[in-house]
């Protein structure tokens, strides 16, 4: 962290104090990211961006306040903007802001980066698996986007807690396109963690995925469309992890709950229901930052709470709700440590670090062979949420048949659509697999934040709609 945007930080909370608010904190944030496009073999661009800045929050006589300087050259910047904040809250509606009390941690945490990015790294993996790709009969496109990005957030209050958190996030996005006889299919793949270079070669990964999207987007070519109707479906873990972000995640961020998403991105089906059963007793769902190597992981919040891991949903009963230290008064419950904001130029919301449906105890292939007609879904693609997170469709990359117990023809083009309730009770079994999936894309907030996080459960069954869109 920049020792010069660090003390501007603490500089922030102490002068603060003098003007009488009731709360302050100052998120002092610097970033490094590298990115590069390769598309058919070729480099297409390489993108530097380095960014720092301190984001600041108060309250004063009740009322949020929030601004953010990028690479601020003064102190006086600074005090310009909180004496401007102050006396903005003199003409603001009166909330009565209260938070939840929370203990001031003093800490400094590297996390582990085993093997360090670099740009000519990244570049040589990019186009190793590129060439992987279009190996591939009847491929003839592939986009390989590797990226990574070094962080330092240094975290300061007016309760004294004093955090830096310094980590490394490694990431690759890989499409391959397919063409044939006038048919074009596509599958693609996101890989990475928390972490260096080793986040997406552990095992050849990187490559290992090139070589099977390829595949899978080749076979698509001759797969069958599929007709609608209800059905049992058994869901991979990759498309298990864009279903429980969508109809899961989402309308357990405590602010959804309350309405204050509403105008923005929607709230949620089951307000007042804490303590309801609203799934069948097989779902089990727990929100977890601690998970090491997740895009999702980290130890503090961007309000200085510590994380945890927290019961969402236990046996089909409604536990908790994700909470903020504002809404937790509100709830009678525990701040959860999912306060996070894109970077230092926006206010942090309630977001999801590491959403997932607990596994159960079935195997695999149990699982499928219990299905006399139904369809294996796999891996994830669009998803389309109604506002209260209760109808909803999610289209696969991919989907094969099951009949009598055997896996049969592939389907492309395949979307699955159902009820919030009426799936969730359906479900009468989870895999003893469990896989996390990177999310990279998560956008929340006016104005819009984009964020990253993990995603992830087991192999499931249960009923809803398919049908090929196509």
């Amino acid at each position: 962290m920049n020792s010069r945007l660090q003390d501007f930080a603490d500089k922030a909370v102490k002068y603060s104090e003098k003007l009488g608010i009731q709360y302050c904190d100052a998120r002092a944030e610097q970033q490094e990211q590298k990115s590069v496009l390769i598309e058919n073999n070729e480099i297409e661009y390489v993108r530097t961006n380095d960014d720092r800045g301190i984001g600041i929050r108060i309250i004063k006589d009740g009322t949020w306040r929030f601004f953010s300087i990028t690479n601020p050259e003064s102190f006086e910047q600074i005090k310009e903007k909180i004496e401007k904040s102050v006396k903005d809250t003199y003409n603001s509606a009166k909330n009565n802001i209260d938070l939840y009390p929370n203990i001031s941690n003093k800490t400094k945490i590297d996390y582990p980066v085993l093997k360090k990015p670099t740009l000519e790294n990244i570049i040589n993996l990019g186009l190793e698996s590129s060439k992987i790709i279009l190996d591939t009969t009847k491929i003839i496109k592939s986009i390989v986007n590797p990226q990574y990005t070094i962080n330092s957030k240094y975290f300061v209050n007016t309760e004294g807690a004093e955090i830096e958190q310094n980590f490394t996030d490694t990431i690759v996005e890989m499409v391959a396109v397919a063409r044939e006889s006038g048919i074009t299919q596509s599958i693609n793949i996101t890989e990475g963690g928390r972490g260096g270079i080793e986040q997406i070669t552990s095992k050849n990964k990187i490559q290992c995925s090139a070589k099977e999207i390829s595949i899978k987007a080749a076979q698509l070519i001759n797969a069958q469309l599929v007709k609608e109707e209800k059905a049992t479906l058994v869901m991979n873990p990759d498309f298990v992890s864009l279903l429980t972000h969508e109809i899961l995640g989402h309308p357990s961020e405590a602010d959804r709950v309350l309405g204050k998403e509403m105008a923005w991105a929607g709230g949620t089906w089951w307000k007042n229901k804490l303590g309801d059963r609203i799934a069948s007793e097989n779902l089990n769902v727990f929100e977890d930052p601690t998970i090491k190597e997740s895009l999702g992981w980290y130890y503090f919040d961007d309000e200085g709470v510590e994380t945890k891991r927290t019961t969402l949903v236990e046996k089909g009963i409604l536990k908790n709700h994700m909470q903020n230290r504002e809404t937790s008064k509100i709830f009678n419950s525990n701040p959860t440590g999912n306060m996070r904001a894109t970077n230092y130029r926006f206010m942090p919301l309630i977001r999801m670090a590491c959403t997932c449906i607990d596994n159960g105890d079935w195997d695999v292939n149990e699982m499928i062979k219990g299905v006399n007609h139904g369809y294996l879904i796999s891996n994830m693609k669009i998803p389309s949420i109604d506002m209260k997170r209760y109808n909803w469709s999610i289209s696969c990359q991919y989907a094969q048949k099951i009949e009598n117990g055997e896996i049969t023809d592939m389907l492309r083009d395949v979307i699955v659509m159902g009820t919030a309730p009426e799936f969730f009770e359906s479900i009468d079994a989870c895999g003893n697999d469990f896989t996390i999936r990177p999310i990279t894309n998560c956008g929340k907030g006016d104005p819009m934040q984009s964020m990253i996080m993990g995603n992830g459960g087991p192999t499931i069954r249960g009923t809803a709609t398919v049908k090929s869109v196509n």
